[in-house]
């Protein structure tokens, strides 16, 4: 009578202990697919997609998209500065949820974390003298001209490859090659149509030019764009910041922020 009793009583309890399992992985999965706030990690010193204002809260078309796309997915947006060098190892780390610090789709940070979609894209552009009434920036439109760039960018490496015929001129700054083309020693000058806003638009030697031609793409030497990077284990996160991204680009969210501070779609 006993052992019969006690064989009862022990496939009660593994019945009481099978619905408390299923419960508990059940609650579990719900709190998985949770998410009340998102940390976003950014550097901060890269303005205008990143800065620290004058009173030291981060601000920018970084900080904007981040903000736009939280409020999308209905969850807090808390933001974390972190330099540059230690913006992935801080990941991986767990001080933030997502990278929103203008990072490029490389084929080497994807071996350490997963991007969601791009959330924008500079492209290269060429400037020239106002005035020099050129608008073929094609390899053959641009044969026999003197062309300048930045030395060991991706804006040498494609002169190098695809403008054989035109006299190429490297140059260790950014700034350097501005001041040729400003002394007139260059015809034109390719690098990041930001960068090369920036000048002709905010210094006083850049206002000797202007941007000619189309956008300048090409995924082999300008990468796939801006992403968001997220662990390799946060895939539902990643689906949600690419609906996100795709719903404030669909209800004009996105060109909104794009035209605080550009006066041209960087998408």
């Amino acid at each position: 009578m006993f052992e019969r009793k006690g064989e009862d009583d022990m496939k009660l309890i593994r019945t009481f202990v099978a619905a408390a399992l299923a419960l508990v992985v059940a609650s579990g999965m719900a709190m998985a697919g949770d998410i009340k706030k998102v940390r976003v990690g950014t550097e901060g010193a890269y303005p205008p997609f990143n800065f620290v204002d004058s009173n030291g809260k981060l601000q920018g078309f970084d900080v904007d998209i981040s903000q736009a796309l939280c409020d999308k997915m209905k969850v807090e947006c808390e933001f974390v500065a972190q330099d540059w060098d230690g913006i992935i190892p801080a990941l991986l780390a767990k001080k933030y949820d997502a990278i929103i610090a203008s990072m490029s789709i490389t084929e080497e940070r994807m071996k350490k974390v997963d991007f969601t979609n791009k959330y924008y894209q500079t492209p290269a552009k060429f400037v020239m003298k106002k005035g020099a009434g050129h608008a073929d920036t094609s390899p053959a439109g641009m044969k026999g001209k003197v062309i300048g760039a930045q030395s060991s960018t991706t804006h040498s490496s494609y002169l190098e490859d695809n403008y054989k015929d035109s006299e190429l001129k490297f140059y260790g700054t950014q700034d350097e090659a501005n001041a040729d083309l400003a002394a007139g020693r260059l015809d034109a000058i390719l690098a990041d149509s930001i960068v090369l806003w920036e000048w002709t638009t905010k210094s006083d030697d850049g206002k000797c030019c202007e941007f000619v031609g189309d956008d300048v793409l090409g995924e082999k030497w300008f990468g796939k764009g801006a992403g968001i990077a997220v662990r390799k284990e946060d895939g539902e996160l990643k689906g949600m910041l690419n609906k996100a991204l795709a719903e404030i680009i669909a209800d004009g969210t996105y060109k909104k922020i794009n035209d605080k501070y550009f006066p041209f779609s960087v998408y």
